[in-house]
């Protein structure tokens, strides 16, 4: 992942040369909770990682769950050692400009931490929120939660559920898996005595995915794996992955942060494929 060959480098590398072009019709917004040149982690904003790029035709939106990455575009590429430690997610989907207002609406409720952005006002017409978290001068109201569809620039649909920190309940259970109406296999972050039990009071149910498996006899535990994304049960009619910000602990419950849900059957099989086992309620 350290080499600009590498699919992360290839894809930044767009970021890099934008800025070093000084290109106004061109536009970024970079946020971690953990930033790349800070030992600390903001809890004032929300537990999410993703950087947008985009100009008046068409961006990419990457998110992700790599603590302290990207660097900023002056700094160039390179992968951090906190990348490593631990198994990661990310997912990056190339939209039209037209899609970019709709994001614009979700991010208000992510409330990012930026750390670097740059916003001409060529887009400030379309795209009201963005400039005002770029600037941390927002001073609009937030609600509670958003879901809001998506279509990619090959016409790909998703959907994309975004909660602020006074939605007081774990995401997976009682929003996600109710509104996709599938049971679903969640893989997060399990820290010992952070994590939330399996939930099966509810209509549809989530389990804790426990063990991961990559290929023939390697696997990992979920106390390894920093990763965030939910993967519908095997044999249910709605087949959905899910790949975003949060882990299924009391904590997070606090937090803002989002998903972005897709049925390709590609994504869907990787995805399944990948749990070794999970946690049955009780």
């Amino acid at each position: 992942m350290n080499t600009t060959n590498s699919v992360l480098g290839r894809t930044l590398q767009q970021l890099y040369e934008a800025y070093a072009s000084e290109n106004n019709n061109t536009a970024y917004l970079i946020y971690n909770d953990g930033v790349p040149t800070s030992v600390n982690y903001s809890r004032k904003y929300g537990h999410t990682k993703g950087l947008l790029l985009w100009n008046r035709v068409q961006g990419f939106w990457l998110i992700h769950s790599i603590p302290r990455f990207p660097p900023a575009p002056e700094e160039g590429y390179d992968y951090p050692p906190t990348g490593r430690r631990h198994g990661q997610s990310g997912i990056c989907i190339t939209f039209k400009y037209n899609q970019f207002e709709a994001i614009d609406s979700q991010l208000l409720v992510c409330n990012p931490n930026i750390y670097s952005c740059s916003i001409p006002a060529i887009f400030h017409q379309e795209l009201v929120h963005m400039p005002q978290l770029c600037s941390r001068s927002s001073s609009s109201e937030i609600p509670d939660r958003h879901l809001t569809a998506l279509q990619s620039a090959r016409g790909q649909k998703f959907l994309h559920f975004a909660k602020s920190g006074s939605f007081l309940d774990d995401i997976f259970a009682a929003w996600m898996a109710q509104r996709l109406k599938t049971h679903l296999l969640t893989e997060t972050w399990q820290r010992k005595s952070q994590e939330l039990p399996s939930n099966c009071s509810l209509p549809y149910h989530v389990y804790n995915v426990k063990a991961i498996k990559i290929s023939g006899h390697s696997y990992f535990s979920s106390y390894q794996d920093h990763a965030k994304w939910c993967v519908s049960q095997k044999k249910t009619k709605n087949r959905w992955t899910c790949i975003g910000d949060l882990n299924r602990s009391p904590y997070q419950a606090f937090r803002n942060g989002g998903f972005i849900c897709t049925q390709n059957q590609h994504i869907y099989h990787a995805f399944q494929g990948l749990v070794l086992y999970y946690e049955n309620c009780n």
